[in-house]
C-alpha cells in the first residue's frame, strides 16, 4: 500500500498529546499540537485524566473485548487508575488465562492505536511506566515465561508481524528483572510460521536467557530493574528507520536503530547465533522479506500484554509457558500473582497526517479467539474423508465441522492445527479393541491403482497409564492403510509411541500379513524403527520401561511422513528437522512370508508366543481395495493383558469416562497442520 496516495492537499501538519506529571512543558512549533497535564488527580478520576489521549486508541481488555476508545472508562479487574508518593498511574492489569485477542496465545489490557501509517511517515511514542507484577509461576525453560509486553509496533497488514516489543521480565524469587526489545522478522512468503524474534538486552538480559530446568533460573542480572522501578521508552519511526531510547534513573540510557524498510535477514545465512538457539528447534526458521515492512501500515500498542499463559510447553518451547491459570478464574489468578500488572505515569504519542483508519486490524481481529475456525478450513481435504469418532459416533461430512471433545482447531502460537484426540476407552469400530478420533477415506482403489497420502503432525499426548510389557501401550497410529476386502487387514499403520517417564518416542510403521486362508487369527505384524525403536522393545515388567531412544522424537515434535503407492509398491519418506531422512520400501502384490520359515525373528518373539503364527498370501494385497486413515488411532486400551500380550494394554479407563480420562492422562492427542491425499506418483 502506498500511503502518499492518502496525503490531504492541505498543509502538512502532526498532532501531539502529550501529558508530564508535576511539570508542563511547551513549544513553539506551530505544525504540532500539544495536550498538556499538570494538575494532580484525586483517586478514582479515569485513566483520561491523567493520560488525556485516550481518544486516539481503542482498549482490549483481559477478557478479549475490544471497548473502544477509553476516555471515559474504567474496569476495576483490568484498567483502571491508582496513586503513589510519586503522583498519579493508569493500571493496566491482566491474567495468565483469560480471553485473547487475535491468534494470539496470550491475554492483553492494552491499547492499540486507531490509526496505522508508514514506515516513511513520522510516528513517535513515548511512556514512563512500571512493572508492578509479573507472573510467579510458568516453566522457566520456556523463554516468554515471567514477562510482560509494555509497548509494541504491530503490522496491521500482510502476516501482522511486530517489528517492535517491548519486554519486561523478572524470574521467581529475584529482586532485579531484565528489560529488553525484541524484532520479529516480516517472513517472507504466505507461510507464516517460521517468524522469529530477535532479542537485544536493555538492561539485564535478552530473550533467550532461560532456566536448565522448569524451576532452574538464572543468575539475577546485576544491572537489571526491580518490580515498581520506572523506567522511560521513546520510540521514533521516520523514513523507514526506528530510534529508540530507554532512560531509568541510576542506569545507563541506552540507544538503538533499526532499519523497517530493508532487511539484515533476508538470506538464512545472517540468522543469528541467538536464533538458531532458540527458534530453530522448534521449527521457525524462515527469513525475512528484504523489504521487511515496506508498504504495510504500522501501529502503536501500549499497556500490559502478558506473555506468560497456561498452555503446555510442547505446543511451543518459546511461547507456551505452562503457569498456573485456575481453570481461567480471574479472581483466583490475580489472588497467588499469575498475573500481570503495568502502571503509567505518562505517555505521549504524535501522530502524522499520513495515517489512516486502522479499522480494518479491529475487524479482522475482535472476537477472533471466540470464532469457530472448522478444520476443514486448515486442511481442505475434508470433503473426500468421513470419520469415526472417540464417542464412536459416525460423521459423513466434515466441511465446517467440528466437536470440541474430539475434533477441532488450535493455534499453537505461529500455526493453526487440526486436533486429533480420543480416550482409552470410548466406542469403536466392530472389529477393533481401541478409540479412535480417525479420518476414513472414502474413495477405495487397489494396490495396482494407487494412492498418495501425506501428514505433518505432532504428537501432543500418549496414554500415561498401560501395561510395559504389551506391545501397543503408550502408542498411537497416525496414519493407515486399511483394507476394505478379505481379512480387512491393515498393510500399513504409522505409530508413535513414548513411555511413562521418557522425554523421547519413538515412530516405527508396521507391515500387517494378509493371511493365507480363510482363518484369520494367525496374523502378525512385522515393525520397522523410523526414529528410536520398533513395536517389539517392550518393558520387563508392567511399569519396567526400556532405555529411552537417544534419537527419538518428544511430544509436541513434529514430524513429516508421504505414502506413496504406485503399481503395487508402497514407498515411505519420513521426515523431521534435526532428524535423518528415513525412506522405506513394500511391494503390497508380492508376498515374502509366505513359509513358516519366512518368519522373521522378531514376530517369533512378539507374536509366536500367543499363537499369532500365520503365514501370507503369495500375492499380498494384489487386487483387494483398500484406503488411507489418519488422524489419532489410540492403541492403549484397559482390556486385561492376560487376553493378548501384544495389543491389550491394561490401562486406566475410569469406567470409560471420557472427561475423567481427559483428567488424567489417559488419553491420546494427535495435531495435523498440512495433509493431503490423492493418486500415486512415480517415485522418484
Amino acid at each position: 500500500m502506498n500511503f502518499k496516495t492518502f496525503k490531504l492537499i492541505f498543509t502538512h501538519y502532526s498532532i501531539i498529546i502529550s501529558v508530564i506529571l508535576l511539570f508542563s512543558g511547551c513549544s513553539g512549533n506551530k505544525n504540532k499540537n500539544y495536550v498538556n497535564h499538570n494538575k494532580k488527580v484525586e483517586i478514582g478520576s479515569n485513566a483520561n485524566d491523567i493520560i488525556p489521549f485516550f481518544q486516539h486508541w481503542n482498549l482490549i481488555l483481559g477478557d478479549g473485548s475490544n471497548v473502544g476508545q477509553a476516555t471515559n472508562y474504567e474496569n476495576k479487574n483490568f484498567f483502571y487508575t491508582s496513586k503513589d508518593n510519586s503522583g498519579d498511574w493508569v493500571v493496566f492489569k491482566t491474567p495468565n488465562a483469560g480471553n485473547t485477542h487475535g491468534t494470539s496465545n496470550n491475554t492483553r489490557t492494552e491499547l492499540a492505536q486507531l490509526k496505522k501509517w508508514s514506515p516513511m511517515d513520522e510516528a513517535k511514542l513515548s511512556a514512563t511506566v512500571k512493572v508492578m507484577n509479573v507472573s510467579t509461576t510458568g516453566d522457566a525453560r520456556v523463554a516468554s515465561t515471567f514477562s510482560v509486553v509494555i509497548g509494541q509496533i504491530h503490522s496491521a497488514d500482510g502476516h501482522e508481524n511486530e517489528p517492535f516489543k517491548l519486554f519486561y521480565k523478572k524470574f521467581p524469587g529475584h529482586t532485579k528483572g531484565s528489560v529488553f526489545w525484541n524484532y520479529e522478522i516480516n517472513t517472507e512468503g504466505d507461510d507464516n510460521s517460521g517468524r522469529w524474534d530477535y532479542s537485544y538486552p536493555i538492561w539485564g538480559y535478552d530473550f533467550s536467557v532461560v532456566g536448565t530446568d522448569k524451576n532452574k533460573y538464572p543468575p539475577e542480572p546485576e544491572d537489571g530493574i526491580a518490580l515498581g522501578e520506572e523506567l522511560s521508552y521513546e520510540v521514533e519511526v521516520k523514513d523507514g528507520v526506528m530510534y529508540l531510547t530507554f532512560t531509568s534513573e541510576g542506569h545507563e540510557t541506552k540507544t538503538f536503530t533499526k532499519n523497517l524498510i530493508s532487511s539484515e535477514y533476508a538470506e538464512r545465512k545472517n540468522m543469528p547465533t541467538q536464533v538458531k538457539n532458540l527458534f530453530v528447534p522448534i521449527g521457525q526458521d524462515g527469513v525475512e522479506r528484504k523489504e521487511a515492512y515496506t508498504g504495510e501500515g504500522l501501529f502503536f500498542k501500549l499497556g500490559c500484554y502478558n506473555q506468560t499463559n497456561g498452555k503446555d510447553p510442547k505446543v511451543n518451547k518459546v511461547w507456551c509457558s505452562g503457569a498456573e491459570t485456575h481453570g481461567g478464574d480471574v479472581q483466583k489468578q490475580y489472588a497467588d500473582g499469575n498475573y500481570a500488572e503495568v502502571w503509567f505515569k505518562s505517555a505521549n504519542i504524535t501522530i502524522s497526517d499520513d495515517a489512516i483508519s486502522n479499522e480494518g486490524y479491529f475487524q479482522a481481529n475482535d472476537g477472533l479467539s471466540t470464532k469457530t475456525v472448522y478444520p476443514s478450513e486448515v486442511i481442505p481435504f475434508m470433503d473426500k474423508f468421513k470419520m469415526l469418532m472417540g464417542d464412536g459416533t459416525n460423521v459423513d461430512n466434515l466441511v465446517d465441522f467440528e466437536h470440541k471433545d474430539f475434533f477441532y482447531t488450535v493455534i499453537d502460537g505461529t500455526r493453526r492445527w487440526v486436533v486429533y484426540k480420543t480416550p482409552n476407552s470410548g466406542v469403536t469400530s466392530k472389529n477393533s479393541s481401541n478409540t479412535r478420533t480417525e479420518l476414513h477415506e472414502k474413495r477405495e482403489w487397489t494396490p495396482e491403482e494407487g494412492g498418495k497420502l501425506t501428514g505433518t503432525c505432532k504428537v501432543m499426548q500418549v496414554s500415561t497409564s498401560g501395561d510395559a510389557r504389551v506391545a501397543a501401550s503408550y502408542s498411537v497410529v497416525v496414519g493407515q492403510i486399511h483394507s476394505g476386502e478379505g481379512h480387512e487387514n491393515e498393510p500399513l499403520k504409522i505409530f508413535y509411541k513414548k513411555f511413562p517417564g521418557h522425554s523421547k518416542g519413538s515412530v516405527f510403521w508396521n507391515y500387517e500379513i494378509n493371511t493365507e486362508g480363510d482363518d484369520n487369527s494367525g496374523r502378525w505384524d512385522y515393525s520397522s524403527a523410523v526414529w528410536g525403536h520398533d513395536m517389539s522393545v517392550i518393558g520387563t515388567s508392567k511399569d519396567d520401561y526400556p532405555a529411552e531412544p537417544e534419537n527419538g522424537i518428544e511430544l509436541g515434535e513434529e514430524f513429516s511422513y508421504e505414502v506413496n503407492v504406485y503399481e503395487g509398491i508402497m514407498y515411505l519418506t519420513f521426515t523431521s528437522e534435526g532428524h535423518e531422512t528415513k525412506t522405506f520400501t513394500k511391494n503390497l502384490i508380492e508376498s515374502e512370508y509366505v513359509n513358516t520359515s519366512d518368519l522373521p525373528a522378531q514376530v517369533k518373539k512378539l507374536f509366536v508366543p500367543i499363537g499369532q503364527d500365520g503365514t501370507e498370501r503369495a500375492t499380498a494385497y494384489k487386487g483387494e481395495l483398500g484406503y488411507f486413515k489418519q488422524g489419532a488411532y489410540n492403541q492403549t486400551n484397559g482390556k486385561s493383558p492376560e487376553t493378548n500380550m501384544v495389543w491389550c494394554a491394561g490401562a486406566e479407563t475410569y469406567g470409560g469416562d471420557i472427561a475423567k480420562q481427559y483428567e488424567n492422562g489417559c488419553y491420546t492427542e494427535v495435531w495435523f497442520r498440512e495433509a493431503t491425499v490423492g493418486p500415486g506418483t512415480p517415485q522418484k
